[in-house]
């Protein structure tokens, strides 16, 4: 077993993937408070586990002797979706929770025969990423920044950016600051909604790259709306274009162009 390919296969997000490549048929599973059996086990726990999260490992030290591999490991979890069931605390699109986790793998035949685990509380003697560049957990937080600006979280989605982020629509002059954009945006929320669905990110540490569809949803008549007016119910849709430039793991500019026309769509 090639514990950095699994590492990999891990972060990339695909589950069954993982299951199927590098689990027995047979596996145990202890994670602590219960046992999960079989492949069917390991992959409900899994769908449950990352409904709306995602969860990248960031190993710091792994020993392997014979058949078994020892791992410490900061588990990052990043969510896209409110989980107040989440084993380490309530969380809200946007939110990041660092677990250490202590794990052994019994291996037969290359594969993952019995699976441990165990756990410090959330956030002791974990390590820390910057918020955003181009390893897996920060490209994982970026899609729980989208995450949380769709969800309108005014409190969440700022934390992504640096002081002095400035911010380039076109429609309106350039806004400057963190506060700044709250300000914009937070009055607009109350009458539009705006929904983010990302068709790709491309991300390095100095610039992330977004693709996406972005609705504008009236939920109130905005008829001054900036991109047209809008009855209740009414949404703006098209495709966008966005360059963030990042700063010590925080976005710093934003500039966002159409790739598209906005069609206006009448309320469902």
């Amino acid at each position: 077993m090639n514990y950095n390919e699994y590492i990999a296969l891990f972060n990339s997000g695909d589950d069954e993937a993982l299951i199927e490549r590098y689990y027995a048929d047979d596996l145990v599973f202890s994670g602590g408070s219960r046992d999960y059996r079989g492949k069917d086990g390991l992959r409900a726990f899994l769908n449950w586990a990352h409904d709306g999260v995602r969860e990248v490992m960031r190993p710091q030290r792994i020993l392997q002797q014979d058949d078994c591999i020892f791992v410490e490991v900061d588990m990052d979890f990043h969510a896209s979706k409110e989980r107040p069931d989440f084993p380490f605390g309530h969380l809200h699109p946007g939110d990041l929770v660092t677990v250490k986790f202590f794990v052994t793998y019994t291996l037969r035949d290359g594969k993952v025969v019995e699976l441990k685990s165990m756990t410090w509380p959330p956030e002791k003697g974990v390590t820390k990423l910057p918020r955003l560049g181009s390893h897996p957990s920060q490209v994982a937080a970026f899609h729980a920044y989208t995450a949380a600006f769709s969800n309108a979280d005014c409190e969440r989605f700022p934390k992504f950016y640096a002081e002095d982020v400035v911010l380039e629509l076109g429609s309106v002059p350039p806004i400057h600051g963190r506060q700044g954009i709250i300000n914009f945006y937070q009055p607009m929320f109350e009458r539009v909604r705006e929904q983010l669905t990302v068709n790709s990110v491309k991300a390095s540490d100095d610039t992330i790259t977004l693709d996406a569809i972005t609705r504008f949803t009236a939920i109130q008549d905005a008829p001054d709306f900036v991109v047209g007016a809008l009855r209740q119910g009414e949404y703006i849709e098209g495709r966008v274009l966005v360059n963030y430039r990042l700063r010590d793991g925080l976005i710093a500019h934003i500039a966002v162009s159409r790739g598209s026309a906005m069609v206006k769509h009448a309320a469902k």
